[in-house]
């Protein structure tokens, strides 16, 4: 590994023997980790949320199926403010919105914005592509009817971590052609490369020992959520031919991350096909880093970072 991980992500350090993990183990084991997730004691790990924002648990109504929503309002701001859709990581087979409450609530509060976290379904009961269709209908939803949620249609961006950050990344490249319209995209240590190269990169190898994210999770995540009837290539955003007429990006990495390199190779490849992207890679942060504040210090000006992002791309200075 390229550096040392913060001593207290020991923490969270995943034994799991993911080579043998079937369906049964991991549905029990993604409700225990929801349960624990949404706890007061986690917070301790995952952060407070902001006290200038209010959490909403609600839901819609989406074909086929019900989706939960968990919305985050300023308490002290008048509509209709810009939306933020959020999405978790988990790799496709594990994760809840509830994890982001810390990033979440303090972009609603600060920036202000209306944040929705999206709990999309989850393999092995809902493969691929059933968490991006469920993030595009959700925007979709969620723009044409603005005026029900107190949003601004004009002013909208797509954030996501890992797995999320990929769930971002298509619904910006396929807004680009069905719309709506999207203001910004921020891709926090995302993966953007779901094919049989998963793992073929530097910063696997080099961070291979990263207590947050194993390589044979990732492989099982992969395994577990992807059918043998799709094409990878047309879910991951890397091996896009096309990355031109994007919204301008954000993308956050991880210098102890194994997925690294799937953030820096598409921040690159964004620019060297005209989108205005930028990239910041924080030392001494692991894979999870901005759900994991309490043990992990560069959370907090990685989120800095994120809120003048976003506040630049969705409420411009009118005077400026």
């Amino acid at each position: 590994m390229r550096g040392t991980a913060p001593l207290r992500t020991r923490l969270l350090k995943d034994t799991q023997d993911w080579d043998a993990v079937t369906d049964d183990a991991l549905k029990a084991m993604r409700d225990r980790g929801n349960r624990a997730a949404s706890s007061r004691i986690a917070r301790l790990i995952t952060g407070a949320p902001d006290r200038h924002a209010h959490i909403e648990q609600t839901a819609i109504d989406l074909p086929g199926h019900r989706l939960p929503l968990r919305v985050h309002r300023p308490k002290n701001a008048n509509g209709p403010l810009p939306l933020i859709l959020s999405f978790h990581g988990g790799g496709f087979i594990a994760g809840t919105a509830a994890q982001n409450d810390w990033l979440n609530s303090h972009l609603a509060a600060r920036c202000p914005a209306i944040v929705v976290a999206v709990d999309y379904r989850l393999s092995p009961e809902h493969p691929l592509p059933a968490p991006i269709e469920d993030g595009y209908d959700t925007l979709v939803h969620l723009t044409d009817d603005a005026p029900t949620w107190g949003i601004d249609p004009s002013a909208v961006a797509v954030m996501g971590e890992s797995a999320g950050g990929m769930i971002a990344a298509l619904l910006a490249l396929r807004a680009r052609k069905d719309g709506p319209a999207l203001h910004a995209q921020v891709l926090n240590y995302p993966s953007t490369d779901w094919t049989d190269t998963l793992t073929d990169y530097p910063s696997m190898a080099k961070n291979a020992d990263n207590p947050t994210l194993s390589l044979s999770r990732l492989r099982a995540s992969r395994r577990l959520s992807l059918p043998s009837t799709l094409d990878a290539r047309t879910i991951s955003p890397l091996k896009f031919d096309n990355l031109a007429d994007l919204p301008p990006t954000l993308v956050i990495t991880a210098d102890l991350d194994p997925l690294a390199d799937h953030g820096h190779l598409y921040a690159d490849r964004l620019r060297a096909d005209g989108t205005d992207a930028r990239s910041t890679c924080y030392p001494k942060a692991t894979h999870t880093f901005l759900s994991t504040p309490g043990l992990v210090p560069a959370a907090r000006p990685a989120r800095r970072e994120i809120l003048t992002f976003l506040r630049g791309h969705l409420t411009p200075d009118p005077l400026a």
